[in-house]
């Protein structure tokens, strides 16, 4: 069986990204950078005050001398001229710093009589100013392509003074969830042996924090037929295809079966890992298809392991990114593992990591609590309270 290291690298060999496109700074959010982003000019573009107070020439200050004023100075205006000797100027967070002068003193420091102004000891050694081009120079490369354009890189991408960006085309992602049991969540309950889907409620809002937009989401009975039919329709009107169970070797697993007519091509079947064994993943008819196994935990582990990479993929972002494991100390003992690598859901607190609880497949109520993946080779022994291990955010 295909091992959690070697099915990554199957699935960053089959992947290729989809075309790109330019579109508006507003709307790029989520989306990956397709080409690298430059910063337009200096930033800042002159010397700036770091602080509210004044604008003074070091060398000049003594501390409780009186100095006149000569102006001020506020963000956005262009030129403040220049600072004359002996003198000191009001100057406001972001605001040019006049020509003669190379230190901002903090207003707390300042006595203010008229119009002048004096200074208290202890405002030192600090000098409150932000330099030309401190932050970046024109020209610097801010963000690579293949950047996700999470928060903090949507405030980047607006420092280079762009107001569009090229980014890879948001995947149409089409989700079919198989099983006769399944039910509409508000609905299980009048039917004797349904239960309410779940997984696909899941996999839509990961895809969608991806940058995806989910362009069909449907429910199949475990009746070939009526799954061929399904899958036909999503490969038509999907990038990818995200099927939720029958992907084991019963009778009604169909997951597979339901893509032969559209000429399956898999990459992998399978993989040595605990929870999600029967993962799978390949193509029908020119479309990437994923299967996740039915059980929710299962599903949603395996969908952060691998569909989350394969996501960034296709927007020619790098999958290995989405799987970066850190060091995490343990709160509680874990037991050894068996002969698949092991994925252990947890919750993250003030001492460490915590696994959950229920670690059963199935179990869709820890799920909530659980915000890292603890990731344990086959065969490891037990670990105990205060040891590190590799974790992953979930």
């Amino acid at each position: 069986m295909t091992s959690f290291d070697e099915a990554l690298a199957l699935l960053a060999g089959a992947v290729r990204p989809l075309p790109t496109e330019s579109v508006p700074l507003e709307q790029a959010a989520g989306r990956f950078l397709a080409a690298p982003l430059h910063a337009r000019s200096d930033a800042p573009a002159r010397a700036v005050s770091a602080m509210d107070g004044y604008a003074v020439s070091l060398v000049e200050v003594e501390t409780g001398r009186w100095m006149p004023l000569a102006g001020e100075s506020r963000p956005g205006l262009p030129d403040t001229g220049t600072l004359e000797p002996g003198t000191a100027m009001r100057i406001f967070t972001g605001a040019p710093l006049p020509a003669g002068a190379d230190c901002v003193i903090m207003q707390e420091y300042a006595e203010r009589e008229g119009g002048q102004v004096r200074f208290r000891s202890g405002f030192g050694p600090a000098r409150h100013v932000r330099t030309a081009g401190s932050d970046f120079r024109a020209g610097d490369l801010l963000l690579a392509a293949g950047t996700s354009l999470a928060p903090r890189a949507m405030v980047a991408a607006a420092s280079a003074d762009r107001d569009t960006v090229e980014v890879s085309a948001r995947p149409m992602i089409a989700i079919i969830a198989t099983g006769d049991e399944l039910a509409a969540p508000g609905t299980a309950h009048l039917k004797a042996g349904a239960i309410a889907e779940s997984a696909s409620y899941g996999v839509a809002a990961m895809c969608e924090a991806m940058g995806c937009e989910v362009v069909l989401r449907t429910r199949g009975a475990d009746r070939l037929e009526l799954l061929e039919d399904a899958a036909a329709k999503a490969l038509e009107a999907a990038d990818c295809v995200v099927v939720t169970g029958g992907a084991s070797m019963g009778d009604h697993d169909l997951a597979k079966p339901m893509f032969g007519k559209a000429g399956l091509d898999l990459v992998f079947a399978g993989v040595a890992i605990k929870p999600g064994k029967p993962v799978w993943f390949g193509r029908a008819n020119g479309r990437l298809v994923m299967g996740l196994p039915g059980n929710p935990t299962s599903a949603m582990v395996t969908a952060r392991l691998f569909l989350r990479p394969l996501l960034a993929a296709m927007q020619g972002g790098n999958p290995t990114a989405e799987l970066r494991f850190v060091p995490f100390p343990l709160a509680a003992p874990l037991p050894e593992t068996g002969d698949r690598e092991t994925f252990v859901r947890a919750t993250a607190t003030s001492e460490g990591l915590v696994p959950v609880g229920n670690q059963e497949s199935g179990a869709q109520a820890p799920l909530a609590a659980a915000d890292w993946l603890i990731r344990r080779p086959a065969g490891s022994p037990v670990c105990n309270k205060g040891s590190l291990v590799d974790a992953l955010p979930f």
